[in-house]
């Protein structure tokens, strides 16, 4: 049961990375993974394979997500933007409260059931810039995202392959999986601010096709190759922020939420029904964070008590 919720997680994962201006990682967070993902995604072959039955399944399933919605999710995007933002946005604000929790104690949620040491002023103050840095990272990436065409992604071709372009695919790919796995950063909208979001959005229905598949795979190899790059480069960096300064990273990561959720709420509303439609749309996010939330706390705690017990 457990790996069936963990592939599922890495659908919606690799759902959210395929939308420019939202973040794989926040999803990371809104599920309550974030901190096992980023120390699973390491070099080391020996733990990777201790935990393969959270590593694979997640993987596996962000990698279907990305394939499978890459065309559906802009097209839901394309219709319904209203109520897919006004989603994410109850997903993010479900999880602001563990975010908030977890940043007080600097540990997981298992962790935070009481206090290990207290909170001088110094450590509250560094948390408080710490979160005001990440809200206005965001920001920036927010007003970067307002100058590029969100409709580009309709008009996506496929170029001619040049030394110079796999470069750039390949750069873009590292840089995307570096902010693809930090809350609030969106890896789509870095690689459309590089030019390459269109061209590997459109590469990856033409995998299906006989007479595009080659020319598609050239295109695409080089982002896959960078994307593992960045994910290994920028887990190993976060996963070392968690050790020497649980409390800064965690309280950055809350800044980027807070913020993730003010950018992505719309309010051009078209009647009683677009409301009503984001009303339970938010309602529905809120609610899946929540009870995902506690499923991971129940869980947590049934295995650490049949630990206990051994």
């Amino acid at each position: 049961m457990e790996i069936i919720k963990t592939f599922l997680i890495g659908i919606c994962v690799g759902m959210a990375n395929v939308i420019p201006g939202v973040s794989g990682g926040t999803m990371a967070v809104v599920f309550n993974i974030y901190d096992k993902f980023v120390n699973a995604i390491t070099l080391n072959f020996k733990k990777i394979w201790q935990n393969k039955k959270f590593v694979f399944p997640l993987l596996t399933g962000m990698a279907l997500g990305v394939l499978l919605f890459s065309k559906l999710i802009t097209i839901i995007y394309t219709h319904f933007p209203l109520q897919t933002n006004w989603c994410f946005v109850g997903l993010i604000v479900g999880s602001i409260p563990i975010m908030f929790k977890l940043m007080i104690f600097g540990g997981t949620q298992e962790d935070s059931e009481s206090p290990k040491t207290k909170l001088s002023v110094g450590k509250i103050i560094s948390m408080v810039v710490c979160a005001i840095a990440g809200f206005a990272l965001v920001s920036l990436f927010a007003y970067l995202q307002t100058k590029f065409d969100k409709n580009a992604v309709e008009q996506a071709v496929m170029p001619d392959v040049s030394v110079k372009l796999l470069v750039r695919i390949f750069s873009a790919g590292i840089l995307g999986a570096v902010a693809m796995i930090i809350p609030g950063i969106s890896g789509s909208l870095l690689m459309l601010v590089m030019g390459v979001y269109t061209i590997v959005i459109s590469c990856i229905p033409a995998l299906f096709n006989s007479s595009t598949f080659m020319h598609a795979l050239i295109l695409l190899l080089p982002n896959g190759v960078g994307v593992i790059i960045g994910l290994l480069c920028g887990a190993k960096l976060i996963s070392w922020l968690f050790k020497i300064a649980p409390n800064q990273t965690y309280a950055v990561i809350f800044g980027l939420l807070c913020c993730s959720a003010f950018v992505l709420m719309k309010f051009n509303f078209t009647g009683v029904l677009s409301i009503v439609g984001a009303i339970a749309a938010f309602c529905a996010g809120v609610l899946i964070a929540f009870f995902g939330s506690r499923l991971d706390s129940s869980a947590s705690k049934s295995n650490s008590s049949g630990n206990d017990k051994a």
